[in-house]
């Protein structure tokens, strides 16, 4: 919608809004300041009829949204290798690695390391990334234990789709910890065909935790347009 240059699709919907006299707060939100230890940045509007005021919900910047306090050992997450299959509930499953994608995730550095510790290496670098050493750098990488992760995708459990490197294990993150990123909680069931599947749930969805301070300014919005009433 933002990027719609020609049909300029938000500018349309906004001038709808204001025929209907809605009142709304919109903007470019990151998650990582609304609970969600993950740098992902979302347009998001709340709109409504029935009152004079709505807001976007208001940013927190806790330093301790950060991967180190959501997944690891020290956080219930058995250490594992690429292509282990978790059959509970749990999901602690991983995708499995070609032998040259092993040996890329054991040439980089723990704790945020890129795939330029691999660049010289005749055998392990990718003819698409040649000269390239300025661009696409989170491909390939590991997570940073000490910042937030990066926006779950729906490819979020590959280790050549982004910087989905575990910090210190020689594998991209399980299932679990891409959900536990997202803020599900780690009793929470995903139901789907196959891993592909399940992560794409995952990676799509918007954290539970981003979603309930929504939740709360729309029903404080409500509650303010009863007591007008």
């Amino acid at each position: 919608m933002l990027n719609n240059k020609k049909g300029k699709v938000l500018d349309n919907f906004l001038r709808f809004l204001d025929s209907e006299s809605y009142v709304y707060d919109h903007g470019i939100i990151n998650s990582n300041h609304y609970g969600v230890p993950q740098n992902r940045k979302r347009y998001l509007l709340n709109a409504t009829c029935l009152s004079d005021i709505i807001q976007l919900p208001e940013a927190e910047y806790d330093k301790s949204q950060t991967v180190r306090n959501y997944i690891g050992v020290h956080n219930g997450f058995s250490s594992i290798e690429d292509g282990h299959k978790d059959k509970t509930d749990f999901m602690h499953t991983t995708a499995f690695l070609l032998d040259k994608n092993k040996k890329r995730i054991r040439k980089t550095p723990k704790d945020g390391g890129t795939r330029l510790s691999w660049k010289d290496d005749p055998g392990l670098q990718i003819d698409a990334y040649r000269c390239k050493d300025t661009i696409f750098r989170d491909v390939y990488g590991r997570m940073f234990w000490n910042k937030p992760a990066p926006t779950i995708t729906t490819r979020f459990n590959s280790l050549s789709n982004g910087r989905f490197g575990h910090p210190e294990e020689p594998r991209a993150i399980s299932l679990r910890e891409g959900a536990t990123l997202q803020t599900f909680s780690k009793t929470y069931v995903f139901k789907g065909s196959n891993e592909a599947a399940i992560a794409k749930l995952i990676g799509n969805a918007v954290p539970p935790e981003l979603a309930k301070r929504i939740g709360i300014t729309i029903i404080r919005s409500w509650e303010n347009a009863v007591i007008s009433s």
